[in-house]
């Protein structure tokens, strides 16, 4: 099975310092629900690995995050793409758990439910705890130059990011380089 796990906020859709709250605040990012299509198309299976900590601090409920993927995964067929599966964390970052990014909880979630060994399966986010928290089960990080990841354009990452992440400016290129690279495999 070809899957790849990406972020959602900042990733896959416009992030806010206030929080993704409601489906009219759930934008996509230009070109990214077309970068996941196109991924599917080329046989790749895609799985959204997200911290909404907004849960936890009571700023919209499980019904309303429902909602706002619902939005996303209409918005996507209209497109040619799906999303498979979204794991969440729901916790605020003071209560410890171990789901939310940079731990490994949601990437361990998503290899037991696909029964999977998760090294050497792409991620893409726009922060260092999204590419951490893959890294630490084995997958290939990548980070992608919108959301958080803005900060990082034409500048050397910092030594906070694994030497072998790969940059991109954003998700349609991260797309194109797994597509191409698998093309020139094959």
């Amino acid at each position: 099975m070809k899957l790849v796990i990406l972020d959602r906020d900042g990733t896959v859709n416009q992030d806010s310092d206030d929080y993704v709250k409601t489906p009219e605040e759930w934008l996509p990012l230009p070109g990214a629900l077309e970068a996941i299509a196109r991924l599917n198309h080329a046989g790749w299976h895609v799985v959204l690995a997200s911290n909404q900590s907004g849960l936890g601090r009571g700023l919209f409920d499980v019904s309303t995050l429902n909602a706002m993927h619902a939005k996303m995964h209409r918005m996507l067929a209209a497109v040619g793409g799906r999303v498979d599966a979204v794991f969440y964390c729901p916790h605020a970052p003071d209560e410890g758990c171990r789901c939310r990014k940079p731990e490994p909880g949601l990437f361990e979630q998503i290899g037991e439910r696909y029964g999977l060994d998760l090294r050497g399966v792409p991620m893409a986010g726009d922060s260092a705890r999204d590419v951490l928290a893959g890294v630490a089960v084995g997958c290939e990080p990548h980070l992608v130059l919108t959301g958080k990841g803005a900060a990082y354009r034409g500048r050397r990452l910092p030594d906070t990011f694994p030497p072998e992440t790969r940059v991109h400016a954003d998700l349609a290129a991260f797309a194109d380089f797994l597509i191409a690279r698998e093309t020139a495999a094959a």
